[in-house]
């Protein structure tokens, strides 16, 4: 293969730079969309319950069990669904998943009870299943390890974002009640679920496979980009050894102590996002709160957590750092919920609230890159997802046991004790790595070193 260059040694740094700002401006904000509309589906429930509760006859306990059925589905189907897009491509891959997630959201609109409750919130993880390890893994096609700390906080700062603008408007949705002869909850889960399908067909046209097939590249750039990426990735072989592929990876991952290490982490930071996101409505409104001073209120720890995600994701790349990256957000965020235990303020919930997604969000960054870096490069597709899978089983449990103690108990703080033991534990684990990983090996001229 050619491999144009530019054509001074004094011009590679901004023909470096050059190349990956039109790699980001051409993904990352229609993949910020993507799933920020995912995960507004996922979670636009916790604002539905405000009302939809109390018409399906919804308790505490059915309500945390439906929520931890999406997970179930969502393990089930996410690893099988990430080797598929290996097989069919990212782009019709990310595309299906999005048109089901939407159809199935507009369909949830019309549960009844319980049981079909429950029902939806499983298909709903079904669907969805695949496409945040899918992105994942496909950021690493375009994206060279020097970048990827601060590629994975920019796509998944749509997590907090989700909450922050999605609040007022689940908020202003429900007052549609009576409109058409539906609840508000019911135009809050339509309303919302309808811009998945047009993004998936979106996706079609807008999202390329491979570097290979960017026509918004120039030939030097694409062929630069091809190669920078296939020295990463032979470099990162010749380091690793041989490795399974296909579904002997999946067992390989599966059997691999750094896998579960990981997905025991990042259990910690996925269980409290779903969680808050969840069950956070429901918590303010508990202080006498209207549903709009609810959905206004809930927009402020999400979008604190937005900025700060970005900030220490740049930081962790800058630093090439990311067991302190990891380590430090998880223990903020551990000690924030054991400190909710001791104020019945509201403001002061707000604040420690707040403080639990700044730390919670911060994680995403660095983690993903450690993961991307210490998994052999045969593994990474299967790998991912098994992190996340792994760590998925855990947030469906603590979401059903955090419905559980909210019946049993009457109270948030004690309900949420489970997420400041979890995310203490993936705290100590971190650093527990970090005096046992091996350095990685660095490929070009900026070092990307699991560091304890």
């Amino acid at each position: 293969m050619a491999t144009p260059t530019t054509p001074h040694a004094a011009d590679a740094a901004a023909f470096e730079s050059r190349t990956m700002r039109k790699v980001g401006l051409r993904l990352i904000p229609f993949l910020v969309l993507c799933y920020f509309i995912a995960y507004v589906d996922r979670v636009n429930v916790g604002f539905a319950a405000l009302t939809m509760n109390h018409d399906l006859g919804l308790s505490a306990a059915a309500f945390g069990l439906g929520g931890g059925l999406f997970f179930v589905a969502y393990v089930l189907f996410e690893v099988p669904s990430n080797l598929a897009m290996e097989r069919v491509g990212a782009r019709i891959w990310i595309a299906r998943i999005m048109i089901t997630w939407g159809l199935v959201g507009i369909g949830s609109a019309f549960v009844t009870g319980p049981l079909s409750f429950a029902t939806a919130r499983f298909l709903l993880g079904a669907a969805e299943a695949g496409f945040f390890p899918g992105v994942i893994l496909y950021l690493t096609y375009w994206f060279p390890k020097a970048y990827r700390a601060r590629i994975v906080a920019m796509f998944m700062v749509a997590i907090p974002l989700s909450s922050f603008f999605g609040s007022p408007l689940s908020a202003a949705l429900l007052t549609l009640d009576g409109a058409a002869s539906l609840r508000g909850w019911q135009w809050l889960l339509i309303m919302e679920a309808v811009p998945a399908v047009l993004l998936g067909v979106a996706a079609l046209a807008l999202l390329p496979s491979r570097p290979a097939e960017a026509t918004f590249l120039s030939p030097a750039e694409r062929g630069w980009l091809t190669d920078r990426l296939e020295t990463e990735r032979r470099a990162a072989e010749a380091s690793a050894g041989h490795h399974a592929h296909g579904l002997a990876a999946v067992w390989a991952v599966l059997a691999s102590r750094q896998v579960w290490l990981l997905a025991v982490i990042y259990a910690g930071s996925s269980a409290t996002s779903n969680t808050l996101s969840l069950w956070m409505p429901q918590i303010l409104k508990g202080f006498g709160l209207s549903n709009l001073q609810t959905g206004l209120l809930n927009m402020i720890p999400f979008g604190i957590a937005s900025v700060f995600m970005i900030v220490w994701g740049l930081r962790a790349d800058r630093s090439g750092e990311r067991i302190w990256g990891t380590a430090l957000p998880l223990a903020l965020t551990s000690a924030s919920f054991a400190l909710t235990l001791l104020t019945g303020s509201l403001w002061m919930t707000l604040v420690l609230l707040s403080l639990v997604l700044l730390g919670n969000y911060a994680i995403k960054g660095p983690f993903f890159a450690l993961a991307t870096e210490t998994l052999p490069p045969a593994q990474t597709a299967a790998g991912i997802a098994a992190i996340n899978t792994l760590a998925h089983l855990g947030t469906g449990a603590i979401t059903s046991l955090i419905g559980v103690l909210r019946e049993q108990t009457g109270s948030f703080p004690v309900a949420l004790l489970p997420l400041c033991a979890l995310t203490g534990v993936g705290c100590a684990l971190v650093f527990w790595i970090g005096r046992h990983q091996p350095r990685a090996a660095t490929v070009g001229a900026t070092p990307s070193i699991v560091r304890g």
